[in-house]
């Protein structure tokens, strides 16, 4: 069934506040930290110093002779996990490897590496345990940078790790993971045709996804071998799947409660703490509770991927791009699997090209294996590709969304990654960009403007959820993802349009493990679109029985039954003259006429409508000091149906905000040892509220056919234009191309000075 008249939608499109709103201001929602079980003891893991060093001896013999000390583990209390893919969290990871991960074994491969934990009655002795607790290393090389990891000679993390994608197999070991290429058309010929072409190198850093809450769990690993987990995360079906796997549990006796969750971006689609909890307390029979330290947030788990992208275009001097080149290499971290294909994917998706050639390579060095990020790897990428383009039109002297306009995806384009697109809304962003206030906005000495776009395929995939008729006629929904963005608004929502009854009346809940059906987990701008049609679903099935209850209680046939406005009617006067009955009505009789009313829907949805976005940035900087200042923002995106649009327009300021932090502050610093230098806020640097103005959204609604309210995913696109609308913008302030992020004040500062030469004193 389609709602896609948005005429006559009372309750889509709304902006009712959110159920879960008042126990956050308040402070009683229950975070992963929250949390406490009788008998609880206190977990704390002990961490590699060492970039790269191979792990000759642990003594934990002093340690467990602590008074208060219940349990030490190390990589020996867990399997010996053999290779084997997992696509339980957001993008294949090997099992082997995430086991690894949470646990080193034979090698630590970067500082923060976890290589033992302890349990004990209180946090102060397990911090003392952990410290007496003997690692003996072999240091080894390490290289942290991602070209230098490709280098023949670079030290190898893995020895059994030989590239994949490169036929014939290699026969030496590499730090290359991957090879994936992507091609159409004809590229040679594409490039002899362009009267102009520009080819650059750009890059970027690891960035931290700057959540607030850190990673927290505790667990119970019960004498009956049942487990309860208690922890913040992105899924608590991908938290059951993975402490199964690495730990040899059935996984029909754990029991992962999703806590409330403060802020993951991606963060959170791994696991790093519950895996060691568990195997705590399995060792000690008694719940332990793991909690990081904002330290241990930035040694310990997973940036997002930094990387280089080289960009090689062709266009005629009309405009038109006949040929585009990609070349991408993306650090991994410690182990393979960053988002080197997403970035493939998504760089050049908003343009209708003839010939394309994109070559990813996925590299593992010695950081902490990273993590998805808001659009995983398509920042990165399009912050080349629309910084090239930028550069294209201002060779060509063309207006920047005037070529964007002239190359841009539309209904029918075929993407280079494979999909053809439909119900396309990029133009319309350009369109709505071009004819903005703002664009037409004079700028002042030391400002520039910059415009750049961005694509994210949105996924769908597994959901559940069950919508359950309570006797006073209210309703629950109960949906398996938890709330990163305000989906238990719009679950919440969307069962109140289609039961015809006030949101006020619906009662939306995250359900754990034991509750609810599979539901793959919150990441991908899936949830509105797939967990939503669930909830949809599983409304109308209960539609479906509301009118068969009032059938049965007007003694008529369930096909002379019509349902709008949350009640009942005879379909016409040929049905009987009856009163309406409303669903409260229907509710208090539902013991006589059947007993509960209630319908659970569990699904594999298809049809994701990507995402498109046009953002334009104002900057000025400072020439004395390198300061960059953003004067205005708007972000333009094409929403598909904004159901409940307040949320809408967070999520397009959040990415917003994220993406400059990006493009101006933000990095991991190592020194020369391969220590982090900057793990905590004080020194790694994100945006406030003081360094920004009120960014200014525009929603766009093209209309996503395949959901029944026209959804689409809007919380990964965001992110993915503005590192290159800031850069582009800062080019035409200071006539200078940035290519190196973040464009922080030191090297702006380095490229006025090459502009223009310090006068010496003398002079």
């Amino acid at each position: 069934m389609s709602y896609l008249d948005k005429a006559a939608l009372k309750v889509v499109g709304t902006r009712p506040i959110r159920p879960d709103g008042v126990d956050k201001v308040i402070g009683r929602a229950s975070f992963g930290a929250d949390m406490t079980m009788p008998g609880m003891l206190w977990g704390k893991v002990k961490r590699s110093p060492h970039a790269h060093a191979r792990i000759t001896k642990i003594d934990t013999s002093k340690a467990e002779k602590l008074n208060g000390v219940l349990a030490v583990v190390t990589a020996a209390d867990f399997p010996n996990i053999p290779n084997e893919e997992a696509f339980v969290g957001e993008g294949p990871m090997n099992f082997r490897d995430l086991s690894r991960n949470c646990m080193a074994r034979d090698k630590a491969l970067y500082d923060g590496h976890a290589v033992a934990a302890v349990a004990a009655t209180s946090s102060a002795i397990a911090e003392e345990a952990v410290d007496l607790i003997e690692v003996e290393y072999e240091v080894l090389p390490h290289v942290i940078d991602v070209e230098e990891a490709m280098a023949d000679g670079a030290p190898l993390l893995h020895d059994d790790m030989f590239t994949q994608g490169i036929e014939p197999k290699p026969e030496k070991p590499s730090n290359v993971a991957k090879r994936i290429t992507f091609t159409k058309g004809d590229i040679a010929k594409g490039f002899a045709e362009a009267e102009l072409v520009i080819e650059r190198k750009y890059s970027t850093q690891p960035v931290h996804q700057a959540y607030i809450e850190p990673h927290a769990c505790v667990v119970s690993y019960g004498s009956d071998g049942q487990c309860t987990v208690f922890s913040s995360s992105q899924g608590q079906f991908m938290v059951r799947a993975y402490c199964a796997k690495l730990l040899g549990i059935d996984m029909a006796n754990i029991r992962a409660i999703p806590a409330e969750i403060g802020g993951g971006f991606g963060g959170k689609t791994l696991v790093y703490l519950e895996p060691v909890a568990l195997a705590l307390s399995k060792k000690c029979g008694r719940p332990v509770k793991l909690v990081m330290s904002r330290e241990e947030v930035f040694r310990g788990t997973g940036p997002a991927a930094g990387g280089v992208i080289e960009v090689k275009i062709g266009a005629k001097k009309s405009g038109r791009i006949v040929a585009a080149e990609l070349v991408l290499k993306y650090q991994a971290g410690a182990f393979a699997g960053s988002p080197v294909g997403p970035g493939c994917m998504c760089a050049f998706a908003m343009y209708d090209l003839d010939n394309v050639h994109i070559t990813g390579y996925d590299v593992v060095s010695n950081r902490p294996k990273v993590a998805a990020y808001r659009a995983p790897g398509a920042p990165n990428s399009s912050y080349g590709v629309e910084s090239c383009v930028d550069e294209l039109a201002r060779e060509l002297g063309i207006d920047p969304l005037a070529l964007r306009e002239m190359n841009a995806a539309r209904d029918g384009t075929k993407t280079p990654y494979g999909p053809t697109l439909v119900n396309v809304g990029y133009i319309p962003t350009l369109e709505a960009a071009k004819n903005h206030e703002h664009y037409k906005t004079k700028l002042g000495p030391n400002q520039g403007r910059g415009v750049a776009s961005g694509f994210w395929f949105n996924i769908g995939g597994e959901s559940s959820a069950s919508v359950h008729v309570n006797e006073d006629g209210t309703v629950a929904v109960v949906e398996g993802n938890p709330d990163i963005g305000g989906s238990r608004a719009s679950m919440a929502m969307m069962a109140a349009e289609v039961l015809g009854i006030p949101y006020e009346k619906v009662r939306p809940v995250v359900g754990d493990t034991a509750s609810i059906g599979f539901t793959f987990l919150t990441g991908g701008s899936r949830v509105t679109f797939a967990t939503g049609m669930a909830v949809t679903q599983a409304a109308e099935k209960v539609v479906e029985q509301l009118k068969s209850r009032a059938a049965a209680i007007w003694d008529i046939s369930p096909e002379a039954v019509e349902w709008k406005d949350g009640k009942a009617f005879p379909a016409g006067s040929n049905a009987g003259s009856f009163e309406p009955l409303s669903l409260a009505d229907i509710a208090v009789k539902s013991g006589r006429t059947g007993g509960p009313i209630t319908a659970e829907v569990s699904i594999n949805a298809q049809g994701a409508g990507p995402g498109f976005a046009t953002h334009i940035c104002d900057v000025e900087v400072d020439r004395e000091t390198g300061h960059v200042k953003i004067l205005r923002y708007t972000a333009v995106q094409d929403v598909g149906r904004a159901i409940h649009p307040s949320y809408v327009e967070g999520q397009m300021q959040g990415g917003v905000t994220q993406g400059i932090g990006w493009a101006l502050n933000e990095e991991y610093i190592y020194d020369k040892n391969g220590r982090l230098d900057n793990p905590g806020f004080l020194d790694y640097r994100v945006p406030v509220a003081s360094d920004l103005p009120m960014i200014e959204t525009v929603m766009v609604e093209v209309p996503n056919p395949r959901h029944p309210f026209g959804a689409r995913g809007v919380g990964e696109v965001p992110i993915v234009p503005p590192m290159a609308a800031v850069a582009n913008a800062i080019a035409d302030a200071i006539g200078t191309r940035m290519r190196d992020l973040p464009m922080s004040p030191p090297k702006i500062r380095a490229a006025l000075d090459e502009q223009e030469p310090p006068r010496l004193a003398a002079e």
